[in-house]
């Protein structure tokens, strides 16, 4: 039984709208899982590791706020997070504070405005990913027919997204076409896409709204038979998506950070996803090995350096852990301002329509 004071480590997720908040409860359940481990192996030099929670609920502000309370409550270190804007003013402040930030599972390439040592990501970098989206779309559709639109909210993650997209794509002369989802409404969308001889059509919004009626529109638009529908940024990964759109949310590709399972997983990732799965009582999600990756790596790096936060964040470059999904250890990527797990695995998968539960690997990045 530990008697010693507790390490404690910031923790942000997003648990109640208009977040999503069952990414957040994954992330949640990952980053305590590991803590809880970590403690049952005798904790940090004798000290237990405890987690102080607070839910950012995909606001920027609330974030930035909950970082400097989770300063001044003497925090060893920040994690988690899943909104990439959220996760941006995260650590906007922690690198003004000099406190130490984790970031499990958003994946902007700016995380930060200039290159920084006190925060580090597990989660791989948004340009990686979308260019492998881009891969798969011209092997699936041809670069003669790579008209794709996307139904887009406001916001830097999507702007960011797009604009990967149309330069991969632009050599291929793809086309990119930007349809305001919200003023058009699910018909309107419906219309565009005939109307500019649309080939796919991917879902860079918010879930479940509008994406749940955006899709339910498309699949029963006899005139948009033959369109792929995709949603790069992992929207139906979590089991939300196939309880709202059963069979009409199969078929729909979009990203996940995941090896193939389960024997991808290392001998640690497979114990993990069992433990996940009855922590959660349905399948664990990409989101759920991020955090539990997150928690192992905050608890090597105090075991090493303690509870310093000044000792910490200059140590990132010393990591090397065993993950969930293969060793992690952080370096500088070109373009990329914080230290980043560039091994980590990314995938375009989709639901199966024969089964919506199963889900089929269609690319590997």
């Amino acid at each position: 039984m530990h008697t010693s004071p507790a390490v404690r480590i910031g923790a942000l997720a997003p648990l109640t709208p208009p977040g999503w908040a069952e990414a957040g409860r994954h992330l949640l359940a990952g980053l305590d899982l590991a803590v809880r481990d970590t403690n049952a192996a005798g904790g940090i030099d004798g000290r237990p590791l405890e987690l102080v929670v607070r839910d950012t609920a995909a606001d920027p502000a609330r974030a930035a706020a909950a970082v400097d309370e989770l300063a001044g409550l003497g925090v060893a270190a920040l994690a988690g997070e899943y909104h990439s804007v959220v996760a941006r003013a995260a650590a906007a402040r922690a690198d003004a504070l000099g406190l130490p930030f984790l970031c499990s599972s958003a994946v902007l390439d700016a995380l930060t405005d200039h290159p920084t040592e006190w925060v580090a990501r597990i989660a791989p970098p948004q340009s990686r990913g979308w260019r492998g989206y881009a891969d798969f779309l011209l092997g699936r559709l041809g670069a003669d027919r790579c008209r794709i639109a996307v139904a887009a909210d406001p916001g830097v993650y999507w702007e960011a997204g797009i604009r990967v997209l149309r330069e991969h794509l632009a050599p291929y002369d793809g086309e990119v076409v930007v349809l305001d989802a919200r003023a058009l409404g699910p018909e309107g969308v419906c219309d565009a896409l005939v109307a500019h001889h649309a080939s796919a059509l991917l879902l860079l919004v918010g879930h479940p709204e509008p994406a749940v009626p955006l899709v339910r529109a498309v699949r029963r638009d006899e005139r948009l038979a033959g369109i792929l529908l995709g949603a790069p940024a992992g929207q139906p990964e979590l089991p939300s998506w196939a309880s709202l759109l059963g069979a009409d949310g199969a078929g729909i590709p979009f990203l996940r950070y995941l090896p193939d399972l389960p024997e991808g997983l290392t001998p640690l990732g497979a114990r993990v996803a069992a433990a996940l799965r009855e922590r959660l009582a349905e399948e664990p999600s990409f989101v759920a090995f991020e955090g539990y990756d997150t928690g192992v790596v905050l608890a090597e790096l105090l075991r090493a350096h303690g509870p310093d936060r000044t000792r910490l964040a200059p140590a990132w470059r010393k990591v090397a852990v065993e993950g969930t999904r293969g060793p992690i250890r952080f370096s500088r990527v070109p373009g990329i301002g914080v230290r980043q797990w560039d091994g980590a695995p990314v995938q375009v998968v989709d639901r199966d329509p024969a089964d919506p539960a199963r889900f089929r690997v269609r690319h590997t990045v």
